[in-house]
């Protein structure tokens, strides 16, 4: 269910908010937001393309969110230069029900010396190793388990059955969705007469602020050192990070993304799904990684690869156009084949 403000709020008020500017009466009160196709009355929807005007134009809702304005639509719009991201911030700020603070649970288990903050809540059957300390406004859900000498930032959200296991820091804003396991160990083994000798793993994991972990997400603790996820990085559902990898700054990796140990990643790179990433490799700043690529060797800065095995993203797509090709161009070289070997047999012929 859609939250509802009881009050609602004017569009001039949210175009003062993000300097945008109204067309039509900015008096009118918006108390939600949806999508077009779901918008009622009271409701504010965006457009972030002209080709969606014909949509709008059957909508219900009361105010649009475009870029251009609508000149045959009555209705009043908010006309900013990016829609969808004016949308989200507008959401984010006004529509979003509060936090409810439940305090701590009865069944909360604390072991020695954690350190709660302030307006903290923790749900029930959550668990505290010993030295956790939790910073101010962190929402524990039930189910959570932190291990010793575990750091959560303030305003940060973890969801039922997440696991922050010993020595791991997480910054301030980091929403970590259900099922993620934070600080596992990382898969180190070396062979010794015919057997797999576990390589114990003593590092640990830093999520930086303003990340967001998908569901069932693993980030494997660092052999030594640290394995680190860098300021303002998304990452999707169920993507494994491995020990001692560095993840740079605002990065996209969406699901199913395996990136082995030791190997480094930009800023800015975006990484499609179900992608694999070998080993002990760079992948430079704003590099883009088409969905299902094999990345094995280094990738350069602002690079585009695709491919089973990374290659240059546009020979790439070149490639696949003719690889849907294939049937009629084996035809097509065996009717030449046969042309080119009639002409040789009557060539051969005229030369005796």
């Amino acid at each position: 269910m859609r939250p509802k403000l009881s009050s609602g709020v004017r569009l001039d008020e949210l175009a003062q908010a993000i300097q945008g500017r109204v067309h039509g009466d900015g008096r009118v009160l918006l108390t939600g937001v949806a999508s077009l196709d779901e918008a009622e009355p009271g409701d504010l929807a965006f457009i972030t393309d002209s080709r969606l005007s014909s949509i709008a134009r059957e909508s219900r809702a009361s105010a649009f969110v475009i870029k251009e304005a609508l000149p045959d639509d009555l209705r009043p719009q908010l006309v900013v230069r990016n829609p969808l991201y004016t949308f989200a911030s507008l959401t984010q700020r006004y529509f979003l029900p509060p936090p409810v603070r439940q305090g701590v649970a009865d069944n909360v288990m604390k072991g020695s010396d954690v350190r709660i903050g302030p307006d903290t809540s923790i749900g029930s059957f959550v668990s505290l190793g010993d030295r956790v300390q939790l910073g101010a406004r962190v929402t524990l859900y039930p189910g959570v388990v932190l291990g010793h000498d575990v750091v959560i930032g303030d305003d940060s959200i973890l969801y039922p059955n997440v696991t922050v296991l010993d020595g791991c820091q997480l910054g301030v804003r980091v929403i970590v969705h259900s099922g993620t396991v934070i600080g596992s160990d990382g898969f180190g083994y070396v062979e010794h007469e015919g057997r797999h000798q576990k390589i114990p793993q003593l590092g640990r994991v830093v999520i930086e602020d303003d990340v967001e972990l998908g569901a069932n997400v693993t980030v494997d603790r660092a052999t030594f050192g640290t394995t680190r996820i860098q300021r303002g990085t998304k990452i999707d559902n169920h993507v494994q990070i491995a020990h001692n990898v560095q993840i740079g700054e605002d990065c996209i990796l969406v699901a199913q993304v395996g990136i082995a140990g030791s190997t480094t990643v930009g800023h800015h790179v975006l990484i499609g799904g179900q992608t694999g990433i070998v080993d002990h490799i760079t992948i430079g700043p704003h590099a883009k990684i088409a969905a299902g690529t094999g990345v094995t060797k280094n990738i350069a800065p602002g690079q585009a690869v695709g491919g089973h095995m990374a290659f240059d993203y546009k020979a790439w797509l070149k490639s696949q156009a003719l690889y849907q090709r294939l049937p009629e161009l084996r035809a097509e070289l065996q009717t030449l084949k046969a042309k080119l070997s009639a002409l040789e047999d009557v060539q051969a012929k005229r030369s005796v």
